[in-house]
């Protein structure tokens, strides 16, 4: 591929991601999106390959457990506004929300099965996220997609959560590594005031140290 028609599909490929806006006091350059995206789709098609021996394991271990779903599929809201599927390993029991009534996952939480406590204790439930990220529905890193239910609560308090629909949602976020799971509303304004502060602070070398901390932790056991 010529230097020309490269540079020119790195900028379609990344423009959608970096379009100009009067709230970021500062962005990632349209290259830099390019290169994010396009990384994006390197690092989800070779983790994809790598941990299939692992997925294939999982569903084995659920299905074994309580023989319901694997998968566990919800509407979470991403770029835009706009919602999307998001794709989990099933770790609560089959009618954890039976009532019909969202609610947080708490540590310790009665819901959870033996397996699901251990898939999300040690993040593997998150692996179907993979083909989100792959799917251009998400990225490796940028802020949790949430629940349409939860946002309007947190925008009743902080109407500044609209701002992060500039950014695809992420696998990884500093938020989830320094704040862990939201399981209160204090939690979640917190998450919201990191992932805002990602928003203005936001480049490749911080996407890599993200990556590169919330791998490691995950590895070496630390619970967040």
């Amino acid at each position: 591929m010529r230097e020309g028609n490269m540079n020119a599909f790195l900028k379609d490929l990344g423009s959608d991601m970096c379009k100009s806006d009067s709230y970021s006091k500062s962005k990632m350059s349209v290259t830099a999106c390019s290169v994010k995206r396009l990384l994006d789709v390197i690092a989800s098609l070779v983790g994809l390959l790598v941990f299939s021996p692992v997925f294939l394991v999982i569903y084995w271990l659920i299905k074994r457990e309580d023989g319901g779903p694997v998968i566990f599929k919800q509407e979470r809201i991403g770029y835009g506004g706009k919602p999307f599927t998001l794709y989990k390993f099933r770790s609560m029991t089959v009618r954890s929300e039976a009532d019909g009534k969202p609610a947080l996952c708490t540590k310790n939480d009665k819901r959870l099965t033996r397996v699901g406590s251990f898939l999300r204790s040690h993040h593997l439930d998150e692996l179907p996220q993979l083909w989100n990220v792959l799917k251009g529905d998400m990225s490796f890193v940028g802020p949790r997609p949430e629940r349409k239910f939860f946002i309007d609560k947190i925008m009743a308090i902080n109407p500044d959560y609209e701002l992060l629909y500039q950014l695809r949602p992420g696998l990884f976020s500093p938020a989830t590594l320094y704040n862990g799971y939201t399981d209160t509303m204090e939690k979640m304004l917190e998450r919201l005031r990191m992932d805002l502060e990602y928003l203005h602070t936001r480049s490749l070398w911080l996407d890599t140290k993200i990556i590169y901390l919330t791998v490691y932790s995950i590895i070496s056991g630390k619970k967040f």
